[in-house]
């Protein structure tokens, strides 16, 4: 495995790829790694000749008060992981190499709409800054192909949207969440959690779990469906910031009718905001 720092090296070897004619799967990341991106890994593996992993923590994509300092840098332990996964190129450039005018003159990619609601409301400008990075890693590095886990479902359709708008001509792959024994959703931010929050904070997928047994036995009426969990979090030490029942393409809220629906949680325990989705086929 090759690590590259710089633009201009990760585009040199994008030509002798491009020249050989291979084709480029790509898995942006910021790093932290567990299973779950390692599956992304595994899914880029199965469906391109190279393998191209990018590490790093986007500062436009956080807010004033959330966590980029203490976001968790495993750079050396993460490039061990995709080294034994046969990754053929790690890229990790610097905030100046990404944002060489700063933030404040960066140019930015926004996705109106989908961007706004959900986690979009609860973290204004966060989806500007995902699309932004987003756009210019897909630029450097040029896939054919690029992977990201369902556990970020709204990210995932910001991306597709984006892609769609902008005639990028890539393939964007969801990867099934992967969980643990208990089924917490596999995130670098579990490591906030204390291990007391650690036990309880399984009741995320549980919620998710009860509110999608409730639907497929025939409840339409989302608005209490969705108080009651939300009550039942906040008693077990949860702050809720949102339980949405909406369309799985659209992300608008779910209709009577509607058969193809996703179910999304977002809630703090202590200091630590989870998230979590699953979706329902009717």
């Amino acid at each position: 495995m090759q690590t590259i720092s710089t633009i201009d090296g990760l585009r040199e070897i994008r030509r002798e790829w491009q020249l050989a004619g291979k084709s480029i799967g790509f898995v942006p990341t910021m790093g932290n790694l567990h299973a779950g991106h390692l599956s992304l890994v595994e899914a880029a593996k199965e469906h391109a000749d190279i393998v191209v992993v990018s590490i790093f923590v986007n500062p436009l994509q956080f807010g004033a008060d959330e966590d980029l300092d203490n976001y968790p840098r495993t750079l050396e332990a993460d490039s061990e992981h995709l080294s034994k996964l046969g990754v053929d190129v790690l890229f990790t450039p610097s905030v100046e190499a990404i944002y060489p005018r700063g933030l404040e003159q960066q140019t930015f990619v926004e996705v109106p709409g989908i961007s706004y609601m959900i986690c979009g409301a609860s973290r204004p400008g966060h989806f500007r800054g995902v699309a932004t990075i987003v756009s210019k890693l897909f630029n450097m590095v040029q896939p054919n192909s690029a992977f990201f886990g369902e556990k970020d479902y709204q990210q995932v359709q910001v991306i597709k949207a984006m892609v769609t708008d902008l005639s990028m001509n890539l393939s964007v792959h969801a990867i099934p969440t992967m969980r643990h024994n208990d089924g917490l959703a596999m995130s670098s931010r579990n490591g906030y959690l204390t291990e007391d929050e650690r036990q309880i904070a399984p009741m995320i997928y549980q919620t998710i779990i009860r509110i999608r047994e409730q639907i497929e036995s025939g409840r339409r009426d989302f608005n209490q469906l969705i108080n009651t969990e939300n009550t039942l979090l906040a008693q077990s030490g949860f702050k809720p910031d949102y339980i949405e029942i909406r369309d799985a393409f659209t992300l608008q809220p779910a209709s009577f009718e509607g058969k193809e629906l996703v179910i999304l949680i977002a809630a703090f325990l202590g200091k630590t905001r989870l998230i979590d989705n699953i979706q329902v086929t009717l």
